[in-house]
């Protein structure tokens, strides 16, 4: 484990034994101490560092902190933007570049572009859909709907196929669900300064979280636990589905009835091929996306794993072409590392 990875390595071959188990303990918490990492692990501190050095350095793994948008008064949008042909790719390029974007990808066909865009005000979100879009040359439509509830977070720890931690060990870093009630959180200038911070590295240190919000580091600390025992941060651990050996990806777009969203949702979000699900506006009411190892296995999950709820009336499946930005990441300048598709 001591080479740099080519971009055409295989699957799984860059990922030994102890870096599916790292991966999955920072899963749990993505901000525990390298000591604590290492004391659950049963390995040396220095080894863990090392570790977490090289994943991150050689763009294989990092470790972000999200916001939960219901908890501080955001609004999220999934859009589906039709591109005149040859124009998705730079439309893509552009809406990645926006802070306020999230996941931006281009679907099979290459003529549409789909992102999740986090506004923390209808002003914000309105340029964007009302004035921005509609002008944007090579723009032929779009549609936009409101996530209302997110089901799943995206972690690796379900594609380990028993290569991670132990039962034990994933109790001892396991943190207590967060409250998620009560009053609205409403971030002010040096908490959005702190989620910008942590979206592009969740394990920033508090030396640092401090200089840039203004605050001690006593403050950050507290503000920081604050937030995520509120449950309107969270932390996930970001690494390319190719190096579990997931090669295809695809968006899904169900519709069910009203009274069975909830539990079309709950169900889709215990399958191991769906790492993310939310309940949304529209006629396709329920939006996630898809993973799995090959074509076959797709067919396989979509006429036995989908196919046995009897909840999901109408059935979308557009397979993803090429990711433009993840979580928050452009894919240009630090891009991780993703093998050709297969």
């Amino acid at each position: 484990m001591t080479t740099t990875p080519t971009a055409d390595a295989g699957p799984g071959e860059q990922l030994d034994a102890l870096d599916r188990r790292l991966i999955h303990a920072l899963s749990l918490d993505g901000r525990a101490s390298f000591s604590r990492l290492a004391a659950v692990l049963g390995v040396t501190d220095q080894t863990v560092v090392r570790r977490y050095r090289r994943l991150h350095g050689e763009r294989l793994l990092r470790v972000i902190g999200l916001p939960a948008a219901d908890r501080l008064g955001m609004s999220e949008n999934w859009l589906r933007i039709q591109c005149a042909p040859g124009a998705a790719a730079p439309i893509a390029d552009a809406l990645a570049r926006r802070p306020d974007t999230g996941w931006v990808k281009i679907h099979s066909g290459g003529s549409e572009v789909a992102c999740v865009v986090r506004s923390f005000s209808t002003d914000e979100r309105d340029a964007l859909l009302l004035q921005k879009l509609p002008r944007t040359q090579h723009v032929t439509g779009f549609t936009a709907q409101t996530l209302l509830h997110t089901f799943t977070s995206t972690t690796p720890s379900r594609w380990l196929d028993g290569s991670g931690l132990t039962a034990e060990q994933a109790r001892e870093l396991a943190r207590p669900q967060p409250a998620g009630d009560g009053e609205e959180i409403r971030p002010d200038a040096a908490d959005h300064i702190l989620l910008d911070l942590l979206a592009r590295d969740g394990r920033t240190g508090y030396p640092e979280l401090a200089r840039a919000t203004g605050r001690s580091e006593s403050t950050v600390r507290r503000r920081l636990e604050h937030l995520r025992e509120a449950g309107a941060l969270y932390f996930d651990v970001e690494i390319l589905p190719v190096h579990f050996g997931l090669t295809v990806q695809a968006a899904l777009f169900a519709t069910v009835a009203p009274h069975n969203l909830d539990e079309a949702g709950r169900a889709l979000a215990r399958h191991p091929e769906i790492p993310w699900v939310a309940a949304a506006t529209g006629t396709t009411n329920l939006v996630g996306t898809v993973l799995c190892r090959d074509r076959r296995a797709l067919y396989t999950y979509v006429t036995e794993g989908i196919g046995a709820l009897r909840t999901v009336q109408q059935l979308e499946i557009v397979p993803v072409l090429r990711h433009v930005k993840r979580a928050g990441l452009l894919t240009d300048g630090a891009r991780l590392r993703e093998p050709p598709a297969r």
